[in-house]
């Protein structure tokens, strides 16, 4: 095995990050420094990060939470802030957020300490899809800035891809979008004349946030599990 691909797998963070954290020297194999994220280590290997042993790869596992406004989608805050994985607890699992919801959006978001499922689930050549319900001002929402959103917006880095959008009322839109990049939802809306009061992100790709109340959480089912990595 691949040895950022051992550290994703250990839990220690995202494979992309792994590969940061092995190229800035700061990961040992048998008492040697390496550099090179792709080395070859096997389940037995000495790995250590930062003089810290490792136990090995652990149980990969995932939850959905859903998050209430005010939570951060990291790990810790140095401010002392709420974050996602301390509304799991602690159960032995160094879990991370997948992807981020910003402070003032709430809704479904997946923690796991699995960094190649995390990475696949992130990359914009997978194309997850992710489903917001948005309840917007500006007024009723016209033809002209359904049309537009489902078309593809200007932003300031660049055109969105085509959205899939619908009316559920005058003022409130389903957006499912397969980007990620920061605020997006919240700046297409905006740039159509209509910003959001209030954002909740009701599904990724095939999993739907029901029967969670605003900070409760659930560990995915290996079917689940099989659907994500599927995708």
């Amino acid at each position: 095995m691949r040895l950022a691909k051992y550290l994703a797998h250990a839990g220690v963070a995202s494979r992309r990050a792994s590969e940061e954290i092995v190229a800035a020297g700061r990961v040992t194999v048998e008492g040697t420094t390496v550099t090179d994220p792709a080395r070859e280590v096997s389940d037995s290997s000495l790995v250590c990060v930062d003089g810290r042993p490792l136990d090995g790869p652990e149980t990969r596992v995932a939850y959905m939470l859903n998050k209430p406004l005010g939570v951060l989608s990291t790990a810790s805050d140095e401010r002392g802030r709420p974050t996602v994985v301390e509304l799991l607890g602690h159960d032995g699992a160094r879990l991370y957020p997948v992807g981020r919801l910003d402070g003032q959006t709430s809704g479904l978001i997946l923690l796991t300490n699995d960094g190649e499922l995390a990475n696949r689930l992130t990359h914009p050549r997978f194309e997850v899809p992710k489903t917001y319900r948005a309840r917007v001002g500006g007024g009723p929402v016209g033809a002209a800035a359904l049309q537009a959103l489902r078309e593809g917006v200007e932003l300031e880095d660049g055109p969105t891809s085509p959205a899939r959008v619908r009316r559920l009322g005058p003022q409130e839109l389903e957006i499912t979008i397969r980007e990620g990049r920061n605020r997006q939802v919240r700046r297409m809306c905006e740039h159509v004349g209509h910003p959001v009061r209030d954002l909740v992100r009701t599904r990724f790709g095939p999993l739907r946030l029901q029967g969670l109340a605003p900070g409760e959480h659930r560990r995915l089912t290996p079917a689940e599990l099989g659907s994500l990595r599927a995708l």
